[in-house]
């Protein structure tokens, strides 16, 4: 990513998660960086935000699946989190649609990277 506060920005307003972790540390070459975490509420696991340093690095962002869906949210109210989403700007590439494992609809976050949202199965009415 580009910018540690946008990038925070994107995922806690946009995607819903929370900033589990935000030290100052120091990277292999012992240049100062931030151990930036996101999670999503009730996520045993999170997302560790990394800022791109020099040229080649830079030109990567975006690019770290390219250009296929690489990432993956699963969401227990696909309408709630498609409307958030949608109201702050997503850009989503497919409209939401029913498969048989759920909800599903393609978008990508704000370096260009791909995701699915992904929700439980509408139940069908009798």
């Amino acid at each position: 990513m580009r910018d540690y506060d946008e990038a925070i920005q994107f995922f806690v307003h946009a995607l819903g998660f929370f900033v589990a972790e935000d030290s100052p540390s120091l990277d292999g070459d012992g240049q100062p960086k931030r151990w930036v975490v996101v999670k999503s509420s009730g996520a045993p696991t999170g997302i560790l935000l990394a800022q791109a340093r020099g040229e080649e690095q830079v030109n990567l962002i975006g690019h770290q699946f390219a250009g296929r869906v690489g990432l993956f949210l699963r969401v227990d109210d696909f309408d709630e989190a498609y409307e958030r989403m949608s109201k702050y700007g997503v850009e989503f590439h497919t409209a939401p649609r029913a498969e048989p494992y759920g909800q599903v609809a393609v978008f990508s976050d704000l370096y260009g990277n791909k995701w699915d949202l992904l929700g439980p199965p509408h139940s069908s009415s009798t």
